[in-house]
């Protein structure tokens, strides 16, 4: 019964519509059920999940980051026009990419935090100023072509293995970096992100430097966008259009993976998953020679469809929960079981009445 209850949860859910999309595209096309291509199939998603998983830290804490798409393409311009043919420009330019990605993280989460801005308008007002810049740079043309050494980090993998044949190292980079962010989850900075994320009067009460931690998640965000952005230089190629609504896509994923946008709840392993989803989805609907035009409105009503369900869930998981009697004028409530004893750490809150926070 908890099986089925966690699979029909917004967190479970992605999982079991993995499954069935998966099953539904290699009916169609039992080619897919090789792991050779199973493996392609993991690489082209890799760029997506990794976006996703910068996304992830952000709406977790309760924000948005709308600057993600802009910063791939600019990063993928830079790629391709500072690279060239020289190799040895390879490992400086890289450098040079992930300062940048901070910088823009950087500026993003202190404009933010700092001056109170709505993230909505930070992060889109950042991604005009990117996409402007581009624009300015390129002339909306495709210019630059990276030296191979640049592009194999995209496109190239180990060979020959037993079984799989091709390791793209686009697979691993994503497999580390998603073993990165559950390990940052878990440490008290993820923590703290979440606390922020569910009631952040609360964590300001407790201590949190919470325009520090918040601006650390832009940061994330940012170095995702970027990491996205290198491996989209290997094979799809250098042009103003490469980045373009990889926000929104993100956004989807980890929608999908039933993060509350609000904040204070959601797994980033779920996260990637509404990455596979959609990618899985998409696939789906062109093997079925669906237009693919009909990507963005499929996209939105997947936004929406998964907004309400994660909505209707939670109502009716609150409507479940045993009532709590209202104690007689002039009584204090009674305290949960196991909390005789239990204070805030901090005096503010105890001042006030909270004594924990909430977070998954």
């Amino acid at each position: 019964m908890n099986v089925v209850r966690t699979l029909i949860s917004p967190r479970g859910a992605v999982f079991l519509l993995l499954v069935v999309l998966l099953v539904a595209i290699t009916i169609l096309n039992p080619g897919f059920a090789e792991p050779g291509q199973l493996m392609r199939y993991i690489q082209r998603v890799a760029p997506v999940a990794i976006v996703a998983i910068g996304q992830y830290f952000v709406i977790i804490a309760g924000e948005f980051d709308l600057s993600q798409g802009s910063l791939i393409t600019a990063q993928v311009i830079i790629a391709g026009n500072l690279v060239g043919q020289d190799d040895a420009r390879t490992v400086p330019v890289l450098l040079l990419m992930v300062v940048f990605g901070a910088l823009v993280g950087l500026v993003n989460g202190l404009l933010t935090t700092l001056l109170k801005v709505p993230s909505f308008i930070v992060t889109l007002g950042m991604m005009l100023a990117l996409l402007g810049g581009v624009m300015w740079w390129t002339g909306g043309a495709a210019t630059g072509n990276p030296a191979d050494s640049f592009r194999q980090i995209g496109r190239g993998g180990i060979r020959d293995l037993p079984l799989i044949d091709f390791l793209p190292w686009s697979v691993l980079i994503l497999a580390g970096w998603l073993a990165l962010g559950i390990w940052v989850t878990r440490r008290p900075f993820g923590k703290v992100l979440i606390a922020l994320g569910d009631n952040p009067r609360a964590a300001r009460y407790a201590g949190a430097r919470s325009w520090w931690v918040t601006t650390r998640a832009f940061i994330i965000s940012a170095v995702s966008a970027t990491l996205s952005g290198v491996l989209l230089v290997g094979y799809a190629g250098v042009h103003p259009s490469v980045g373009r609504g990889y926000e929104f896509i993100a956004i989807t994923a980890v929608v999908l993976g039933g993060v509350v946008l609000g904040g204070g709840r959601g797994w980033i392993v779920a996260a990637v998953a509404g990455a596979f989803v959609l990618e899985a989805l998409f696939l789906l609907l062109n093997i079925a020679g669906i237009p693919s035009s009909l990507r963005d409105a499929v996209q939105g009503v997947i936004i929406i469809a998964a907004v309400a369900y994660s909505g209707v869930v939670f109502r009716a998981r609150r409507k479940s929960a045993p009532a709590t009697a209202s104690p007689a004028p002039g009584d204090e409530p009674d305290a949960p079981p196991g909390a005789e004893g239990r204070t805030s750490a901090s005096p503010a809150l105890a001042a006030e009445g909270v004594t924990e926070t909430r977070g998954d």
